[in-house]
């Protein structure tokens, strides 16, 4: 079948070319362990709820590239790509959706529920919306220690309509709370439509009420995204209060291994893959700007393949949790 050629973007600000590597390499890693989740739910190894992230990886990565050490990310259960792009261990995360002891929660947190202090990620978190909250507790403690750190809270189309939200928008603006409110807009929440569900399809508009100024993005755009990541975090640090950054993106699978996802085409699911896959479109910027070539970039994916197989062989080898584990970090 013939594969449609993709739309030309608009050319963003320079990057060099170690950057645009950087951000291949990033989402390239993202993909494939996510490729790798895939297969290993399948296979039985993975239990309980399993959301990818493939299409989406740009979003991550590109506000990634705008964040400093020490800021702070929360996010929805749809969460393996948010660890990986800020350096948790490949082997630690398969390790915990395999529930497995070498697990970042010690197999106890599966898929949606693991955290790093270290990198100040601060869950995966299955309740929809419930993340939002937290996001701004995380802001308000950068707000009260004067650290000129920054939050990033995560959560999707479908959480946006959740009331939580708009009452920790009011706070974040009442208190002027250093926060980046980012909605990853992949167009249908759970399995609806946002032209079905929602009266204001421009989801960055919602914090209007509150004074939140906000702005859409090209999510599938790496180089876009990582822009408005620059503006968002420029305004939260200044002291002018939270930011929303509603992400356009897509997601190629369904809303979670379950999900046979047969409200959409597969002709629109291909559309967006052949137009606007983000790592293809940095592909072609590496390749047309003779920054590598086609050899160079097979040979970073046959070393991405190399460390996700690692992963995954990590976590089959670590051992379960022993049943002592079941009463630790409880509070009685």
């Amino acid at each position: 079948m013939a594969t449609a050629k993709r739309a030309a973007r608009p050319k963003k600000a320079n990057s060099s070319a170690e950057e645009l590597l950087h951000y291949y390499r990033e989402m390239l890693t993202i993909r494939r362990f996510e490729e790798k989740a895939g297969q290993l739910y399948g296979m039985g190894l993975i239990g309980g709820f399993c959301h990818l992230y493939i299409g989406q990886e740009a979003v991550v990565v590109g506000l990634e590239a705008s964040a400093e050490e020490g800021d702070q990310r929360v996010t929805s259960y749809r969460d393996h790509g948010h660890m990986l792009a800020c350096g948790m261990d490949p082997k630690g995360v398969m390790a915990e959706l395999t529930g497995r002891e070498g697990g970042y929660s010690r197999g106890k947190g599966g898929s949606m529920h693991m955290f790093s202090a270290e990198k100040n990620f601060f869950g995966g978190h299955g309740i929809v919306g419930a993340q939002v909250p937290i996001g701004a507790g995380l802001a308000f403690a950068n707000w009260y220690q004067g650290n000129d750190r920054v939050s990033f809270a995560y959560f999707g189309d479908g959480a946006s309509n959740q009331g939580q939200v708009y009452e920790t928008m009011n706070m974040a603006s009442l208190w002027k709370l250093p926060c980046i409110f980012v909605i990853e807009n992949n167009q249908y929440a759970m399995g609806t439509s946002l032209k079905r569900a929602s009266s204001t399809p421009e989801l960055y508009t919602r914090g209007a009420a509150f004074g939140i100024p906000g702005e859409a993005v090209d999510g599938m755009d790496v180089l876009a995204v990582k822009a408005a990541g620059e503006k968002a975090v420029a305004h939260c640090r200044s002291g002018a209060g939270p930011y929303i950054l509603e992400m356009k993106t897509y997601r190629y699978r369904g809303h979670s291994m379950s999900d046979p996802a047969k409200y959409r085409t597969r002709e629109e699911v291909q559309k967006m893959k052949d137009e606007k896959d983000p790592i293809d479109h940095v592909r072609d910027m590496l390749t047309q700007g003779k920054h590598a070539t086609p050899e160079d970039l097979k040979a970073i994916d046959k070393e991405i393949k190399k460390l996700v197989s690692e992963a995954a062989d990590f976590a089959s080898e670590s051992p379960e949790p022993a049943l002592e584990e079941l009463y630790t970090d409880i509070y009685a």
